[in-house]
């Protein structure tokens, strides 16, 4: 017995882009060449890549102390059992949940707001 894919009403159902599929309809066409698209795009893409190279800056250069000057590390603040490295560790994950808000407030505002003028411009 075979097994085949039907709409409520019986009919066969339409076929279903597969994930990783390019679409090369007219819509598809008409909004990659809008310039609005295009510098979303840009805009988005350049500033992925600030953030990246940042939190990069940030973590290797916490690995190249650990790796270069484990003295430095290894001091203790104040009277207790923490350490600078200790302290050192938590900002570089503080600062990657600061770059995530930085991001997310971007995409809440710049982003969502070309994309919508997008929607706007295509008539959708």
């Amino acid at each position: 017995m075979s097994i085949t894919r039907s709409g409520l009403d019986g009919r066969p159902a339409p076929a279903v882009p597969r994930p990783g599929s390019t679409s090369s309809g007219p819509a598809y066409d008409e909004v990659a060449k809008s310039p609005i698209f295009r510098q979303l795009v840009q805009e988005r893409t350049s500033f992925g890549w600030i953030l990246t190279g940042l939190m990069l800056l940030v973590y290797f250069g916490f690995i190249g102390l650990i790796a270069f000057d484990k003295s430095l590390l290894a001091v203790k603040l104040g009277s207790g059992t923490a350490s600078v490295g200790l302290l050192m560790g938590v900002v570089v994950i503080l600062f990657a949940f600061l770059l995530t808000g930085l991001y997310v407030m971007r995409a809440n505002t710049r982003y969502d707001a070309l994309a919508a003028e997008l929607k706007r411009s295509l008539g959708r």
